[in-house]
């Protein structure tokens, strides 16, 4: 059987992450155990910002260089991040209804996530169509959102709560039973975010744009040298 390094530590961390979120891991003394969702929210939420700073690096490099490898590596990325962002969205509003008593609100935090999941689609919609530099420069302004959604929270006060693990003063809010299994699962997430992204640009790689498809064959196959 053969084993890859970023196979077993995907492997590790899907084990580990559960274990510390749901055995490790003290209850919230107000939230109770709805606050349990933090350990698969946050993670993935900065997990995508990690694949837009991958479709931002690939765009830069894509604007000097031309190399097919960087579009693929940015597409898959930003495959990756956008379904990161989708599930931050859910998970935000199955824990949001419990603690605020609504499904949704246009909170400052919420509706700049919306606008980063936008910012992806576009990207991907523009380097399906286009391409090139074109996909390049979307994903360098799509990026943009990041740094948006990220101080959302700090700019305008509203239901959200502040930064979870290291607030503007420097101090740890959370305890550390809960920072250290929040930690574990960002991990697990990194890594088997950049499992996939890998497999999928390899498999844009194998994809040939413009081959021709062999039209389907209607009627019995009739063996080689049988129609003599």
């Amino acid at each position: 059987m053969r084993f890859s390094l970023p196979g077993v530590l995907v492997s590790v961390g899907a084990a580990a992450a559960p274990v510390m979120g749901l055995l490790v891991a003290p209850p919230d003394a107000v939230q109770g155990e709805v606050q349990r969702l933090m350990y698969v929210h946050v993670p993935a939420a900065w997990t995508a910002y990690l694949c837009f700073t991958a479709v931002l690096a690939a765009g830069l490099l894509r604007l000097v260089r031309r190399r097919p490898a960087l579009d693929r590596l940015g597409r898959a990325a930003a495959e990756v991040g956008a379904g990161l962002t989708a599930l931050a969205i859910v998970l935000g509003m199955l824990w949001g209804r419990p603690v605020w008593g609504v499904w949704w609100t246009w909170d400052p935090r919420l509706t700049t996530t919306v606008l980063m999941l936008g910012a992806y689609l576009v990207y991907l919609a523009v380097a399906r169509l286009a391409g090139g530099r074109a996909a390049a420069w979307a994903g360098c302004a799509g990026f943009l959102t990041v740094p948006l959604v990220h101080g959302s929270v700090l700019w305008w006060r509203a239901l959200h709560q502040p930064p979870t693990v290291l607030s503007p003063e420097g101090r740890w809010p959370i305890a550390p039973p809960m920072l250290a299994a929040l930690l574990v699962s960002t991990a697990a997430f990194a890594a088997l975010a950049a499992w996939v992204i890998a497999r999928r640009a390899r498999s844009l790689a194998a994809e040939r744009p413009g081959s021709p498809v062999p039209a389907p064959r209607i009627g019995p196959e009739v063996p080689a040298g049988a129609a003599r």
